[in-house]
């Protein structure tokens, strides 16, 4: 028997009735916080380099995926096996340049082919994207909107003219490095602080105001046309 399938046999034993009642109680809303908790703290060791603490941070994520799984199987919705398969077959189906006869050079290249596919398997399920943004998770944090918003903008040279101060923009990234960016993002916390503002806040209400205003714009129909 393999460690994985003695993982799910003692998940399976911790929700069998006779097995542990808060196991047995929990369902996917309840986990939903733990979930991010584990994320939390899996993150937190990456960032310390804390390899010795790694393993066992990677497997209390893990322990999520398979409470999960297990939950779905109970009602017949789908099984672990069915989670692996499918991500399996993603990730043959977006490698058509290691799986196929695809040709790529660069990692910029990865990128454009796996959109490239994710667009097909969305059209052939028939689901298209109504906005210029694709749909991003709704508690994603602030800042990693902010930057999924203004990768899309670069990706797709989306007009942002007059709506990003792009003199701003380049003085800032001037000789820029990771920890030059960590010392001014800090610093820019610190003194919303000081004036009482939620930086979490404003940032998300700047980025759906820049959001908002590209989707005008790409909606708007080109001078003098019908």
């Amino acid at each position: 028997m393999t460690a994985i399938d003695e993982l799910r046999q003692t998940m399976a034993r911790l929700r069998a009735p006779d097995g542990c009642p808060w196991d047995r109680e929990q369902t996917h809303q309840t986990l939903a916080r733990c979930l991010v908790d584990e994320c939390s703290e899996l993150l937190d060791t990456i960032d310390r380099n804390d390899i010795p603490h790694l393993r066992e941070e990677l497997g209390d994520v893990l322990i999520q995926v398979v409470f999960h799984a297990q939950l779905a199987a109970e009602r017949g919705d789908f099984t672990f096996d069915d989670v692996a398969r499918e991500i399996n077959a993603k990730l043959v189906r977006r490698h058509p340049h290691v799986f196929g006869s695809a040709r790529v050079d660069t990692s910029a290249q990865v990128i454009e082919v796996w959109e490239q596919v994710k667009a097909r398997e969305k059209a052939a399920a028939g689901r298209t994207e109504a906005t210029v943004f694709k749909p991003l998770p709704p508690r994603l944090p602030a800042l990693m909107y902010a930057e999924a918003v203004a990768r899309r903008i670069a990706k797709d040279r989306l007009p942002v003219d007059g709506l990003v101060d792009r003199a701003q923009v380049t003085a800032q990234a001037d000789g820029l490095d990771a920890a030059a960016a960590g010392r001014r993002l800090y610093a820019l916390v610190t003194a919303c602080q000081e004036r009482g503002i939620d930086p979490e806040s404003v940032l998300r209400q700047e980025t759906d105001r820049i959001k908002r205003a590209v989707e005008a714009r790409v909606a708007a129909p080109a001078p003098g046309g019908a």
